[in-house]
């Protein structure tokens, strides 16, 4: 490219950029690349135009070179019969420049490498740190898996493996305090919304024999035998994550509301919140704490379990809100009650108090979908209620499980008489399913949520607690609105799914309780980002498929400093223009890689 006079009828040279070039019949022609206006006028601003512009158009010359000028790249031929391995250091993923833009943001960096100075070591902490969670999300494998892995990044891991397992006592010594930092930054840049926090409680199993203090076992969810600890998680009404806390695996899952309760109300300030959890959290001392802490509450509660009142109000078709499909049937409906709850709950040490009375609401749904559910759940149990009647020889106590339940002895006759012992035999129990079948699909929930009733003066904002227990909320709040945030638990039982898939949270084949602790510490910070990535792309994409497209988004080594990316989709697309990252180039110099890396690592 090269500078142009070019002068106007009317005397004025006009300086121009131009770009020679042959065409397709190989004949010499020109193209203004850039217009840079009247001498005269360029003359007030520059000191030297023509010089200025001369190399300006040199610079345009160059960067049209690196960009459109064919490049040579060369092999040896015993090259051409070598096979690829998954961790062939010519393999490096691009992918996780989107997990470096919000580990960023998050401020992460900011916080181990304040952490680490305090330290005599010699390796980067952020470094490790980044690995395991970036590999976490990408390549999910165990802290060796992770190490052997880390040069598919192009970010420099110069570390050993001991170092990782070193670096872990320092993450889980400032896990509490990364975790309140972590939700700070989520709060002030996404508006994080907590008046209703979603909670629920999973485990996870260990590959060891022996228990500990921590590792006891327990209900183990996925039914192993294996030692299991407890997490207790907080999300907010977005689906983010705001915190977790462990408890050692014997803990019952009723029991961790309250401690996790007291640290987000106090050390996350979450205060006037709405709970929003599952039946196993309905229990005296949660409820007590929850309205100590003038905070609301919404909880399921079972219908088959609940008292003959319950029942009765449910069965009782009087008073239901039916929704209608086009054929006529009931495909939902709910109705509610003002019911007092009589409570007993526990001091603090564990001492019996005095029984306290309290108001709730309670409403109760039907859906024709859930109640398909049920029965589609029940039938495995009642094939085997009937394997098991035909030959009770074929089943044990454990293979006959759930089953049971629906078979009965039968020692009597029609008349009542005892049967001899030759003719006792097993039925199948109708009046059992009978009675489990008429409350398929019901769903009761309990709350102390109220809304504003017609003509109600709105309150002031200082407190939503009133002297009667009820949580007021500054609107209206019907029956179906509390059926909706019921509903949002789904997102939080999909977020424990997402770390047990999709990140292989478990099995865990730690034993150190330090170690342990920094484990889930990295599985949630893991957990965070891709949700974060969810929420930037609007929920378009699962976890899963984000996941899966930014671990394919890797680039093969070439030559002359060049990488060949020969992976894009519509997720990368997206995530790409949500986070202001380019996953679209064919080719990149190791250059431009880091100035793209580099640039996810400025926050503003």
């Amino acid at each position: 490219m090269f500078l142009r006079q070019i002068t106007n009828p009317n005397g004025r040279v006009r300086l121009v950029i131009v770009r020679g070039f042959r065409d397709a019949q190989g004949i010499n022609r020109q193209k203004v690349e850039l217009t840079c206006g009247f001498l005269d006028e360029l003359q007030n601003i520059y000191d030297d135009p023509v010089a200025h512009f001369t190399e300006v158009a040199a610079q345009m010359t160059q960067e049209h070179k690196e960009l459109h000028d064919p490049v040579t790249i060369t092999f040896k031929r015993d090259e051409a019969l070598k096979k690829l391995s998954p961790d062939d250091a010519n393999l490096k993923n691009i992918g996780y420049a989107a997990l470096s833009k919000l580990y960023h943001e998050l401020e992460i960096d900011y916080f181990i490498n304040n952490r680490r100075r305090y330290t005599k070591a010699q390796y980067n902490h952020n470094a490790v740190f980044k690995l395991l969670v970036f590999d976490r999300i990408l390549f999910p494998s165990s802290k060796r898996g992770a190490y052997a892995h880390k040069n598919r990044f192009f970010d420099p891991m110069d570390f050993t493996l001991e170092d990782i397992y070193k670096a872990l006592d320092l993450f889980a010594d400032h896990s509490a305090e990364l975790l309140l930092a972590i939700h700070k930054r989520i709060r002030k840049l996404h508006k994080r919304s907590t008046t209703l926090v979603y909670y629920d409680v999973t485990n996870y199993y260990f590959e060891i024999d022996r228990e500990t203090a921590f590792l006891k076992k327990g209900v183990c969810k996925e039914h192993r035998p294996d030692p299991i600890v407890q997490m207790g998680l907080f999300m907010d009404e977005q689906g983010l994550p705001i915190t977790f806390n462990m408890y050692a695996g014997n803990t019952q899952d009723c029991r961790t509301l309250i401690p996790s309760l007291l640290e987000v109300n106090y050390e996350y300030g979450l205060k006037d919140i709405i709970i929003v959890a599952d039946r196993g959290m309905i229990t005296s001392d949660n409820l007590a704490r929850i309205i100590l802490q003038r905070n609301g509450y919404v909880m399921s509660t079972s219908v088959r379990k609940g008292d003959a009142s319950l029942k009765q109000f449910v069965l009782d078709e009087d008073g239901y809100t039916c929704i209608r499909n086009d054929t006529g049937e009931v495909v939902f409906k709910y109705k509610s009650r003002m019911v007092p709850r009589t409570i007993e709950p526990h001091t603090l040490t564990g001492k019996a108090g005095k029984p306290v009375q309290i108001n709730q609401r309670q409403i109760v749904f039907y859906s024709a979908k859930y109640a398909a559910k049920a029965k589609r759940d029940r039938q495995k149990a009642l094939e085997k209620a009937l394997e098991f009647i035909d030959d009770p020889n074929k089943h044990t106590r454990s293979t006959s499980k759930g089953a049971s339940k629906y078979v009965q002895q039968i020692f009597l006759d029609a008349q009542g008489n005892e049967l001899p012992a030759a003719k006792k035999h097993l039925a199948f129990d109708f009046d059992k399913l009978a009675a489990e079948e008429q409350f398929d699909g019901y769903y009761a929930i309990a709350t102390n949520v109220i809304g504003l009733e017609e003509g109600e003066t709105p309150f002031s904002g200082k407190s939503r607690f009133t002297d009667e227990g009820w949580f007021q909320l500054n609107r209206k709040v019907s029956d179906m609105d509390v059926v909706e945030m019921y509903r949002g638990l789904w997102k939080i039982e999909e977020t424990f799914k997402i770390t047990k898939s999709t990140l292989k949270t478990r099995p865990v084949f730690l034993r150190d309780e330090k170690h342990i602790r920094a484990h889930f510490l990295i599985c949630f910070v893991s957990l965070v980002l891709i949700r974060l990535l969810e929420y930037r792309s609007k929920g378009k994409y699962s976890a899963q498929r984000i996941a899966h497209s930014l671990a394919h988004a890797n680039g093969m080594y070439l030559d002359q400093g060049y990488y060949h990316f020969s992976y894009y989709d519509d997720v990368l697309e997206d995530i790409g223009k949500a986070l202001g990252i380019d996953f679209s180039k064919k080719y990149l110099k190791l250059g431009q890689i880091r100035s793209l890396l580099a640039a996810t690592k400025k926050t503003s």
